[in-house]
């Protein structure tokens, strides 16, 4: 029987690590039973490699960690005290699962893929990828670059891969078949577009990260979002040279593909008025009284909300820039110490500052900054001197009443004047290019704004416009700090419930009969579909972190981490050059491995070792989530192919779908060099955000 390529990829990298493993395992301390330091570590590494193997067979991964964990744990107990050894592992089990059980971040993944689900399954994608490739008809590639465009949008709102790949193939790969694309470069594009929603948030990578490395996931959206979109630009980049370099891999849409049917409203007042420009029609329109005014300004609104969108951006641009700057005003304060100090009748022994007035009830002074005066703190009374003699004694209280009626008295004529009225500061020069480039942009968008192009910019108002409430309402509660992932989540969850409810019930009131019945029949079905689908996704997800929560305890156990992080260290490398090991390794374990095992199996060995070379965890993980995208499209486990293979037609072969997906790679590969280049790309936002 022949054996394909893939197999034999798979089964000689297998045999490498086996030789190796077989090479360097202490076997004779093993059968002993005498085993040292150096060789609990080696069977650290064993253990290690035989996940990698076991995994690359097909052995279910969560209860693979669990097994290999209680071997190897019990051996490390057992080389310490035999008699304990049965009775610890145990513990170490049922300690690690409660932790995990006990961990709160993990509560938005299932709210998440709940929320992905629904929105899948709320027929958006349909729409919006048809008017993307409409708007974008004048672009080279533009069903390629549509593809991409509405893969990069939907993964705002799931981070089902698999889901956002294998919709995009029903949709986007038959039509870009009938356009006479390359099968290479339509593969390409679904494949690498779909796989955006492993970076861009709310990525449920970014949340087992985040879990696994104790990392803020709120930091990590928001320090996701410019690199999400940096790659998606330069897919779309990619795309369009392609396409204009060599046409025939792309195809323009014929001109009779890019016309719209205008509705009965829009077509007369064409083909009546004479007016090209839809603005200027409805003007015009809205002065006639033989047609309905409300419904020409209803159009005549929709067609201004690009050019009010721009206005209104620019105008908070400007009130942003030019707000005046807080001056805190510490002069009055001081006066004010200085003139109650001279009125007391005694100054403070220490440093013969002034004590502050006290109140009526005796408080102690404010509370200093560190390194600051060095009096005691007073006692409830309010009193911090120490007993004095009887005359003394009396006499502070006769002392203490002129004070106290002087002190009024001297505060009130050095009562400050209110501070004028702040005045706005003059607007920074990239304002006025940014307002020079949003007026161009709106002139033009004016300009151009046809019958056609009106009723394209509907069709994406209609289905664009949900989802990015939506999206907005989940991702801005987050990274604005108005609400916790899981809190985000639980809302995105519930709106993914209205939204999908909201589009069962228009299309079957398009359809006529009762729309309320056939709705709630139909949103049932798709919970119920959308739960089950959750509760598969979480428990694989909540399996894999308690099976690598007991790998990760049996590997320290054994010494593992300690060896590896001994023989990193041991290699005298520079920041720089742990920093391309750290992501050249996890490049290649995309090839045979998932991201949810590189994630829990592989970031607690490269955790610890951050601190060593100085690196952000936060960082770290925005690295390695770009470079995970590597684990969906390189092979021989490349599930995206898989995906799309699933439901492409006969004559698409998996090597065509491997051989679109090869530029992307490179691409990718790119864009962490750029990330790793300019890190603010990537910090830049929670930097500013979480000051």
């Amino acid at each position: 029987m022949k054996i394909r390529k893939e197999l034999w990829f798979g089964f000689s990298l297998m045999a490498i690590i086996l030789t190796t493993v077989l090479i360097f395992t202490p076997w004779a301390g093993f059968f002993d039973g005498q085993l040292n330091r150096e060789d609990l570590g080696a069977l650290g590494l064993l253990m290690l490699a035989l996940i990698v193997v076991a995994i690359m067979l097909g052995f279910p991964t969560a209860f693979t960690l669990m097994g290999m964990g209680m071997v190897f744990g019990w051996i490390a107990y057992r080389s310490v005290n035999p008699e304990l050894a049965t009775r610890q592992i145990l513990d170490l089990m049922v300690q690690r699962a409660y932790s995990v059980m006990s961990n709160d971040v993990l509560i938005a993944i299932p709210l998440f893929v709940f929320m992905g689900y629904l929105v899948e399954r709320a027929n958006l994608i349909e729409k919006l990828f048809k008017s993307l490739h409409l708007a974008l008809a004048q672009v080279p590639g533009a069903l390629a670059v549509a593809t991409i465009v509405t893969c990069a949008i939907f993964a705002t709102a799931t981070g089902i891969v698999g889901a956002v790949v294998t919709l995009m193939g029903l949709l986007a790969l038959p039509a870009m078949l009938r356009a006479g694309y390359s099968v290479q470069l339509a593969a390409g594009a679904i494949t690498a577009g779909g796989c955006l929603g492993i970076l861009i948030p709310p990525s449920v990578l970014l949340i087992v990260y985040g879990a696994t490395a104790g990392v803020s996931v709120v930091k990590l959206y928001a320090g996701a979002f410019f690199p999400g979109v940096m790659l998606a630009a330069l897919y779309v980049g990619y795309v369009i040279i392609l396409a204009k370099w060599k046409p025939h891999l792309a195809p323009p849409l014929p001109s009779q593909e890019r016309l719209v049917a205008l509705p009965p409203l829009a077509a007369r007042l064409s083909a009546s008025g004479g007016h090209r420009n839809a603005l200027a029609g409805l003007g015009v329109a809205l002065r006639d009284a033989s047609l309905p005014r409300a419904k020409v300004g209803g159009q005549l609104m929709i067609a201004l909300l690009p050019a009010l969108s721009i206005a209104a951006l620019l105008g908070l641009m400007y009130l942003g820039s030019t707000a005046p700057v807080a001056a805190v005003d510490t002069a009055g304060l001081v006066q004010a110490g200085g003139a109650l100090g001279a009125d007391e009748p005694a100054a403070a022994e220490s440093g013969g500052l002034s004590e502050p007035p006290q109140e009526a009830g005796g408080l102690s002074e404010p509370p200093r900054e560190s390194g600051g005066l060095s009096e005691p703190p007073r006692e409830s009374g309010g009193l911090s001197e120490p007993p004095a003699a009887d005359g003394a004694a009396s006499a502070a209280p006769a002392a203490a009443e002129p004070a106290a009626a002087v002190a009024p008295t001297a505060a009130a004529p050095a009562a400050p004047a209110p501070p004028p009225p702040a005045e706005r500061v003059p607007a920074p020069t990239w304002y006025w290019v940014v307002f020079g480039v949003g007026m161009t942009a709106l002139a033009l968008v004016s300009w151009t704004m046809n019958w056609q192009r009106l009723e394209i910019f509907k069709m994406l108002l209609e289905s664009f416009f949900p989802l990015a409430i939506l999206i907005l309402a989940v991702l801005g509660s987050i990274v604005f700090g108005l609400a916790t992932p899981t809190e985000a989540a639980a809302v995105g969850a519930f709106g993914g419930v209205l939204l999908a409810g909201a589009y069962r019930y228009v299309a079957a009131r398009s359809a006529g009969g009762g729309a309320a019945a056939k709705t709630l029949r139909e949103l049932g079905g798709i919970v119920k579909e959308s739960s089950f689908l959750t509760a598969k996704t979480s428990a694989m997800v909540c399996w894999l972190f308690v099976g690598s929560s007991i790998f990760s305890a049996a590997f320290a156990l054994l010494g593992g981490q300690d060896l590896i992080e001994r023989w990193v260290l041991s290699l005298g490398l520079t920041t720089l050059q742990f920093m391309l090991l750290s992501q050249f390794i996890i490049f290649i374990l995309g090839w045979p491995l998932e991201w949810t095992e590189i994630i829990v199996i592989f970031m607690p060995i490269f955790i610890p070792l951050l601190a060593k070379f100085n690196v952000d965890p936060l960082f770290f993980g925005l690295l390695v989530a770009l470079n995970l995208q590597t684990a969906f499209l390189s092979p021989p486990v490349a599930m995206a192919a898989f995906y799309l293979k699933g439901v492409s037609p006969r004559h698409v072969t998996l090597n065509q779908i491997f051989a679109g997906m090869l530029p992307f790679m490179g691409i990718q590969v790119l864009a962490l060099a750029l990330l790793y280049i300019f890190p603010q790309i990537g910090m830049w936002l929670p930097q500013t955000l979480y000051k």
